[in-house]
């Protein structure tokens, strides 16, 4: 029976895989691709064996492990310069991490079964599901690359809903769908009336249609109102590992101010370009005097309302360590290094944002707070602490014209409420800035650039996405993308898009679903713990 569970479990994971993007005609995969797991957990729930807490985790890990590593085997790519064989422990942390906090859910799911019955059980499943996504969201290891909801990616046309829901609706519903087809199969089995049966294909039919069809009449009858802006993405095609040292900096910022001119008009507001375009670091309290800096405002001489957003490294000194996040400098002091987006124009005036969400180990500390006992050991030995410092919130760069845009640099753009509260300051389009260039040709930058499309459903804002490598892309305000570079080409794109100053009940209210979710999930956790308690207690006594 063991074998014929895991094998339930793999066959979820195989059809999670095929359903997620960049996988085309198969997104409906999701409304069933968790019914074997289902299946599973319930046989061995059914079962005369012991310890079955223990085996209902290890038999959904083994299928969410599968899922996961299939989806973002790329990750491998970004690590293994350390080493191929070096790089397979550390890849094996990602390819886990998740897939051990959903058998957690599915573990809790089991111990609440045990005094709340199936249906109950079931609901505290989605909940403690919605919990584990949003924990990932927020904690010092994030990485939601795989919430649920983000599998709807490339059948955008489905979920124009999100606007209201993010993507923890598409999360919500596909349980829900899910469940109730395994009830379906269950009662098969298990003698159910046909009226219940029929309520519960009826349910089906209903919580798989009202959806679908509501999106799908918002998608042809979304209308953009008339504010056209004229933007030009550039894509330079810098291999990543010849950007720093390799390549002239002043070389790459005039690949970078060519290819914006050959495309660029004279009433072109933004020219945004990749992350680390400018892959020097730079001393932000004397920008103004730094070369690179002044080869880009020179270069828009030309443009009288232009604006360059670019990445770019930078760097902040203090004489005493004025964050938690200095480290010491070399000649004394201490200072802070920054991935930055740069917002340039034809003034003084210049505009900082500093990524926030870093990749934990790659970018941060994970945990840093915690463990910042151990900074100076580091420092000691030699070694960084690995982290750039960061901002708390999104920033949101403003034109001379006072066109308001939200910077985002690469990791960040899959963070849905990140970006809605950038929005909800007065953003009225999105820049994603990245570097995919790691991952190599694989599905993980169409991943990325699908993801984006999320973000322009929630916030009804044009995203123009600037990768070094590619793809970069216009996507409008439905999720489409308009327009699009072909992986690995030196090239620059522009596009009058239309900015958007509504706002969406999602850039209001943001990520409602997943702290309710949470709520109840820390409730269901609570009451699975007492009723352990209590019946401990009952057997010491007895």
């Amino acid at each position: 029976m063991i074998k014929k569970n895991i094998l339930l479990s793999i066959f979820s994971g195989l059809l999670l895989w095929l359903a997620w993007p960049p996988m085309h005609y198969t997104t409906f995969f999701l409304f069933f691709g968790l019914v074997p797991m289902l299946i599973a957990m319930e046989n061995i729930i059914q079962s005369t064996a012991t310890k079955k807490g223990r085996k209902i985790f290890g038999v959904t890990f083994i299928g969410f492990f599968v899922w996961n590593t299939l989806c973002i085997y790329w990750v491998y790519n970004s690590l293994k310069i350390i080493g191929p064989v070096t790089a397979i422990p550390i890849t094996l942390i990602p390819y886990a991490l998740g897939p051990l906090l959903m058998s957690t859910a599915c573990w809790l799911y089991y111990r609440l079964r045990l005094s709340a019955g199936r249906n109950w059980a079931l609901v505290g499943l989605v909940c403690f599901w919605i919990g584990y996504e949003y924990l990932h969201q927020n904690w010092d290891l994030n990485f939601p690359w795989m919430t649920l909801g983000n599998g709807f990616a490339v059948s955008h046309q489905w979920v124009q809903w999100y606007e209201y829901t993010g993507v923890y609706g598409g999360t919500i519903w596909i349980w829900v769908l899910n469940i109730l087809i395994f009830l379906i199969y269950q009662g098969l089995s298990e003698a159910q009336i046909k009226p219940m049966r029929l309520k519960l294909i009826v349910c089906f039919v209903t919580i798989l249609m009202v959806p679908l069809t509501f999106s799908l009449y918002k998608y042809y009858n979304y209308t953009e109102q008339f504010d056209p802006s004229n933007i030009v993405v550039v894509q330079p095609n810098v291999d990543p590992y010849e950007k720093e040292g390799i390549i002239p900096v002043y070389q790459q910022i005039s690949t970078l101010t060519r290819l914006s001119d050959s495309i660029g008009q004279t009433n072109t507001e933004f020219f945004i370009w990749p992350e680390t375009a400018i892959p020097d670091y730079m001393d932000e309290d004397h920008i103004r005097s730094n070369n690179y800096f002044l080869q880009v405002q020179q270069f828009l001489n030309k443009y009288k309302n232009g604006n360059v957003i670019t990445g770019a490294e930078t760097y902040k000194l203090y004489t005493t360590r004025a964050t938690k996040t200095a480290s010491p400098a070399n000649g004394g002091g201490f200072m802070d290094n920054y991935s930055t987006a740069i917002n340039i124009e034809n003034s003084a005036k210049v505009q900082f944002y500093h990524k926030s969400k870093l990749v934990p180990g790659a970018e941060s500390l994970p945990f840093g707070n915690a463990l910042s006992f151990l900074k100076p050991a580091f420092e000691h030995l030699g070694g960084a602490t690995g982290s750039y410092a960061g901002q708390d919130s999104l920033s949101v760069f403003y034109s001379q014209s006072g066109i308001g845009v939200t910077p985002v640099i690469c990791y960040e753009s899959i963070w849905g409420e990140w970006i809605a509260r950038s929005v909800r300051n007065g953003s009225q389009f999105i820049a994603i800035i990245t570097n995919d260039g790691w991952w190599e040709n694989t599905s993980g930058k169409d991943q990325h650039l699908d993801y984006a499309k999320l973000r322009a459903i929630e916030t009804r804002r044009w995203v123009c996405r600037s990768a070094n490598t590619g793809i970069s892309a216009f996507i409008n305000q439905r999720g489409d993308i308009v327009k699009q570079t072909k992986w690995w080409v030196k090239t620059a794109i522009k596009q009058d898009i239309n900015l958007n100053s509504d706002l969406t009940f999602y850039v209001k209210y943001g990520d409602y679903l997943p702290k309710t979710g949470s709520f109840f999930a820390i409730l269901g956790i609570l009451f699975v713990g007492t009723r352990v308690r209590l019946k401990r207690k009952v057997i010491k006594s007895s």
